[in-house]
């Protein structure tokens, strides 16, 4: 399928890598900046870098808006497409009637579940992508292009993907701040950063393996009051970090059984 990337961060950068190696032609590639509009459409030859918002004379026949969710609306206002073409957005957070005002479009929503980072190679095919449209036949499409690309193609609806967004900035996002946050203590400590993998890796592992609740461990589901009282004060100069460590130790008394 003939398709236009408008946008050329992470997202459009691994997207449109992933359908043209399943055979789409990726015809245009629209950006706010030229340096990089150029350099994406160089990675996928024959795309052309475009520096307009009226697609119509593009050819393709879907259109994938992969921009932060504070520009959506703003590209949706001002974005011209071909008469019946479809036009898709990647956001996890963002309702689907956030193209509905677009003429002749086929709004729907193409998101990929996972973190991108530019040059980091990904397995879209493991990706689970998640599908909303207006109508049966767009869906249908849509389920199409999606599964040239992935083994994992569900239709979700926009209250239950932002409730699938929520998930996943608590196992992605915030997970990768208090990895941040371990790392930071440890240079504070002068002490190798090697230290926490194998622990970080086996409580992830056993995440996967059960459910997280019930294999929690630390000091907090033990109810080991001195061992938090003396983190806690190691912590006296981080009052942010203090706070963070008091509100998830009261999460996880709460959810660990009674003592």
């Amino acid at each position: 399928m003939k398709t236009t990337l408008i946008g050329s961060g992470n997202i459009a950068w691994h997207l449109g890598k992933a359908l043209q190696r399943a055979g789409h032609e990726i015809v245009a590639v629209y950006s706010l900046t030229a340096a990089h509009r150029e350099e994406l459409a160089e990675v996928l030859p024959p795309a052309k870098a475009v520096d307009s918002l009226d697609l119509r004379a593009t050819g393709a026949e879907l259109f994938v808006i992969a921009v932060p969710d504070a520009a959506i609306a703003s590209v949706a206002a001002t974005v011209q497409v071909p008469n019946g073409a479809m036009i898709v957005h990647t956001s996890g957070s963002q309702p689907l009637a956030v193209l509905q005002g677009i003429a002749g479009a086929r709004p729907g929503v193409f998101y990929p579940l996972q973190t991108f980072s530019k040059f980091k190679p990904v397995d879209f095919s493991t990706i689970p992508i998640l599908l909303e449209a207006e109508d049966e036949q767009t869906l249908q499409a849509l389920q199409e292009v999606a599964s040239t690309i992935s083994k994992e193609v569900h239709q979700v609806d926009s209250h239950k993907r932002k409730q699938l967004h929520l998930a996943a900035v608590f196992a992605c996002n915030f997970t990768n701040h208090l990895l941040g946050i371990s790392r930071q203590l440890l240079q504070e400590a002068a002490l190798p950063d090697t230290l926490l993998q194998p622990l970080i890796q086996e409580t992830i592992a056993k995440a996967m393996q059960s459910h997280p609740f019930q294999v929690q461990t630390g000091p907090a589901v033990r109810h080991d009051q001195n061992v938090i009282e003396e983190h806690l004060r190691l912590l006296q100069d981080q009052p942010l970090y203090q706070q963070v460590y008091q509100l998830l130790t009261q999460s996880i008394k709460d959810h660990s059984p009674k003592q």
